[in-house]
């Protein structure tokens, strides 16, 4: 298997593990959300450094030992992207996040959707279907950036509240969402593989005040992003430009 083939099989084998041990019946909110995971820690983790053992390798649920800083390729896994949405019977809004960056850029990717059956990938594109008249911009459900609330009053959008960071990037390229602006806080497993997938479907991916996404750092906190539709960008920014000002 080439690069991408390996991220989208991985992810979608994690997600299918996922809804069994939701199935299960054993577990339920925060230890639901634990076995989860786990369960799909130890399968990514495991998995790649069988596939990829000359690769670097950051998952949010592995402790880190600072070898993947002096590699080119290096893959960011999230197992569970909205541990609490999974946690919760019925949600979909969660996610699994399979990616490799090269030289800090997120180059390849794959998240899985497993509660929707589905997996985007950066290899497999597609176009995105048009913005309706009366924009859309997906933004926490439980505490949604003040950033993205000025800015979609501006723009006079609709706020979709929506769990996971995957759930919600996934939404911009299906066509359910136009924009998802996010300034609360994230880490670098919590964008590669979306920023992967949405830029290889054409769309825009910076941080909020333009700058590019960077990876495979020292300090892997990445406050701050910005996914949406090309001819959206320049009026987004400076609307946030504006915010902070």
């Amino acid at each position: 298997m080439n690069d991408a083939e390996l991220a989208a099989q991985l992810a979608e084998a994690a997600g299918k593990l996922l809804l069994e041990v939701r199935a299960s019946g054993v577990f339920e909110g925060k230890a639901l959300g634990k076995a989860g995971d786990e369960t799909s820690n130890q399968f990514l983790v495991t998995a790649l450094r069988e596939q990829r053992p000359e690769d670097g390798l950051l998952s949010e649920e592995s402790q880190c030992d600072g070898t993947r800083l002096t590699k080119s390729r290096v893959w960011i896994v999230d197992p569970v992207d909205g541990t609490r949405e999974y946690g919760e019977e019925g949600r979909t809004d969660w996610a699994v996040h399979v990616a490799l960056a090269i030289d800090g850029i997120a180059t390849v990717g794959a998240v899985a959707l497993p509660g929707l059956d589905t997996v985007l990938r950066s290899d497999q594109p597609f176009i995105v279907p048009p913005a309706p008249e009366l924009l859309r911009m997906v933004v926490s459900r439980t505490r949604p950036a003040a950033e993205a609330i000025m800015v979609a009053d501006k723009l006079g959008a609709e706020l979709i509240p929506m769990g996971s960071a995957g759930a919600k990037a996934m939404a911009v390229i299906r066509g359910e969402a136009d924009i998802y602006l996010h300034s609360g806080g994230q880490y670098e497993w919590d964008s590669c593989a979306p920023v992967a997938v949405a830029l290889a479907h054409g769309l825009h991916c910076s941080r909020i005040d333009g700058s590019p996404l960077i990876y495979n750092q020292e300090d892997v906190y990445l406050p701050d992003l910005l996914i949406c539709r090309p001819e959206h960008v320049g009026r987004v920014l400076t609307l946030v430009r504006e915010a902070a000002g």
